[in-house]
């Protein structure tokens, strides 16, 4: 067998990973995937509870996407989009299209989700420039908030640790205000009294309403752990940005393609953004494909301008082989009810979260809805210890955490942006069996969790 962990760590550079953690001996090496579960190339069986990075929403091993792929570059493997189109792309956006809110029907496809907030930054900047607006560029984002890792989309991103290397690279464009994190709404209160709601508004009239293009959110932010918006928040967005004349952009890239229970996370909340960034779930990762939705009458400005175009594009964007996918699994997702197995089983995986918070004193919170949760960390619930300085540097990054979850042969993801959590997002094609699968070996990782912190 060929030594693939000698050969990774000598030549294959990896993403977001220390380089002690790629210098050990039990670098793990996946090799294939079937259902919600994968095998490495030791024969080790891993339950995958986060769909790969919350994309293989329809599982490992589907041959039917195989072959849409293989069908699809056989008759074109590859032509632009550049003023010209195909079927599959032509398809693939008409399905987006279709189950988008409200009159977002626009779709311009790239491959990544930061290319995908790019894209949302250029085009808010091109339709107040068709308005006139040339004063307009000017972002609103939250804290914690990740956005991506191009320079455009980092500026958005509201993680210290991932943004501070780059300040002096980075346009000093966005300001950044309280995410919902704490925020609850009291009963008989209106989401227009939280103080995240009026930073947003109090942000914008700071920075001066007519420098102001945008406003980007995920529906249910994942750093900072799973933040679920109080009932109100994305209306009190909506009405925030009507007054001031900013476009509204809802950050799907985790949230669409079902992991909520819906095709767009906006539509739980009743959310009506400008423009919706996607990615991951809408290929199930089988594909690079994301992209931007937009409202048809806003492009149709941008269009009628001086300029007469949307001023980005991409060589892949909308590649035939990545679209004809995304029409294979958006078709899959759809004829085998797989949103409504998110909603009929969502109460089984959360209520299991939390009973398994009840059952160990190491869980501070759980949060997150759908199939997307984080389990926050602490030393002891009982008496609100937290963990120090020296136990969080051990247990996180690659460190006594990491090693746990893969020793219970879960592949949850330790997350130490702003706590210690971790990030839990099965694929949505997970039954009651693999949701108690996911469970038990989550209540093994918790136990020794406490074992670990009793013997520190």
């Amino acid at each position: 067998m060929p030594d693939y962990r000698e050969r990774a760590r000598r030549h294959l550079s990896p993403h977001f990973t220390r380089g002690d953690a790629w210098r050990a001996d039990d670098l793990v090496v996946i090799e294939r995937g079937e259902g919600c579960y994968v095998w490495d190339t030791d024969g080790n069986k891993y339950l995958d509870g986060l769909a790969g990075l919350f994309c293989t929403n329809i599982g490992h091993g589907r041959s039917d996407l195989a072959a849409a792929a293989a069908k699809q570059m056989d008759k074109l493997a590859f032509y632009p989009t550049w003023g010209f189109a195909h079927p599959s792309s032509v398809e693939a956006a008409s399905m987006i299209a279709a189950v988008a809110p409200d009159d977002l029907d626009r779709v311009f496809f790239v491959s990544s989700g930061s290319e995908a907030v790019e894209s949302a930054l250029k085009f808010a900047r091109c339709y107040h420039l068709a308005n006139g607006d040339e004063q307009r560029h000017k972002v609103i984002a939250r804290h914690w908030a990740y956005h991506g890792t191009t320079l455009g989309a980092l500026t958005l991103t509201g993680i210290p640790n991932l943004r501070d290397p780059y300040l002096p690279m980075l346009a000093g464009v966005v300001r950044h205000v309280p995410n919902t994190l704490g925020h609850d709404l009291e009963p008989g209160r209106s989401a227009r009294e939280l103080p995240c709601v009026s930073a947003v508004e109090e942000a914008i009239v700071a920075e001066g309403p007519e420098t102001v293009a945008m406003m980007i959110a995920e529906p249910v932010q994942n750093g900072r752990g799973a933040l679920v918006p109080p009932e109100g928040y994305w209306q009190e967005l909506r009405r925030i940005c009507d007054d001031y004349g900013v476009l509204l952009c809802a950050d799907e890239v985790i949230n669409a393609f079902g992991r909520l229970g819906h095709w767009f996370g906006s539509h739980r909340f009743g959310a009506r953004p400008d423009m919706i960034t996607f990615a991951k779930g809408v290929t199930s990762a089988y594909q690079p494909l994301a992209g931007l939705v937009v409202r048809g009458p806003l492009l149709e400005r941008v269009w009628d301008s001086p300029s007469g175009m949307f001023l980005h594009g991409s060589t892949f964007g909308g590649h035939p082989v990545a679209t004809a996918v995304a029409v294979a699994n958006m078709t899959a997702l759809r004829d085998e009810d797989v949103l409504g197995n998110v909603l009929r089983n969502e109460a089984r995986l959360g209520n299991g979260l939390r009973a398994l918070m009840q059952a160990h004193r190491c869980v501070k919170d759980v949060r997150g809805t759908g199939y997307f949760y984080a389990l926050e960390l602490m030393r002891d619930r009982d008496s609100g210890a937290d963990f120090s300085d020296a136990e969080v540097a051990e247990l996180l990054p690659g460190g006594v955490l990491d090693r746990l979850v893969r020793e219970a042969r879960v592949l949850v993801r330790p997350d130490g942006r702003g706590g210690v959590m971790l990030s839990v997002s099965p694929p949505l094609v997970a039954d009651t069996a693999v949701l108690d699968d996911l469970l038990n070996r989550l209540d093994q990782v918790l136990g020794r969790v406490d074992a670990w912190l009793a013997g520190v």
